[in-house]
């Protein structure tokens, strides 16, 4: 797929509560600038044609460090899903391959990136970023046939079986942009939180006929920052790949 037809969706309305920080929690520094910088230098890198993030309704700060791309608001937070949806407008009518990255994850590598591009490119409506971690604790697991990702099951929902997967999801996926919104049309909130979850995309996707697949990254490059200790983490990471 040509480098032109890359767009890219960050979700940025998260807060930084858990960070004990008023700041967004996107714009908590890794190593001197803020962790949504990070992730929008390497999409430029990459070419990428259109960049939107999503804010929350006081997201005035995170819409200053993005700019000149595009926001949309994600006025009541009503899951992940939801919140990607919330780019339809700026996005309507995009054919190419859609990357959506979760704003606290600034240290996944173009490289990367590209592969899941260039999967789109070869048919797949929906990829997914899987890693391996040391300890895959309670993280989803992507449950593959082959090159085919069947599903995503979310570590509560997990039988003793599925639990023994190692694969499992980074959060990042990658959407052929004409199916996009259509998938997450369909996404329903019918669970304990009354949330739209885009992990649910694989399962609506094949249902309505379409290819979805995993690619693997690296354990350090997804690790992402809900806490001061896991920020200070991702610092030590990205340290140790500048050396």
């Amino acid at each position: 797929m040509e480098k032109e037809n890359i767009a890219a969706i960050i979700l940025g309305a998260g807060k930084g509560t858990r960070m004990k920080s008023d700041l967004p929690k996107v714009m908590m520094p890794v190593s001197g600038k803020s962790m949504i910088k990070h992730i929008i230098d390497t999409l430029e890198n990459m070419g990428t044609k259109e960049i939107v993030t999503i804010i929350s309704s006081d997201g005035e700060m995170v819409k200053k460090e993005t700019a000149p791309y595009k926001t949309a608001v994600q006025e009541k937070q009503l899951g992940t899903g939801h919140a990607v949806l919330c780019a339809k407008e700026e996005l309507q009518g995009f054919d190419g391959a859609v990357l959506v990255i979760f704003g606290d994850t600034p240290l996944i590598k173009k490289e990367t990136f590209l592969k899941a591009v260039e999967k789109i490119g070869e048919g797949y409506a929906v990829v997914v970023l899987g890693f391996e971690p040391e300890d895959p604790a309670r993280y989803g697991r992507l449950k593959m046939d082959g090159g085919e990702l069947t599903g995503i099951v979310e570590f509560k929902d997990a039988s003793d079986e599925e639990k023994k997967i190692t694969f499992c999801n980074s959060g990042c996926m990658g959407f052929r942009g004409k199916y996009l919104f259509k998938i997450l049309e369909r996404i329903g909130n019918e669970n304990a939180a009354g949330e739209y979850y885009l992990t649910d995309a694989v399962k609506i996707a094949r249902e309505m006929g379409l290819k979805c697949t995993a690619i693997k990254g690296d354990a350090k490059e997804v690790a992402s920052a809900n806490t001061r200790e896991e920020l200070a983490l991702l610092e030590q990471f990205y340290k140790e790949r500048q050396a």
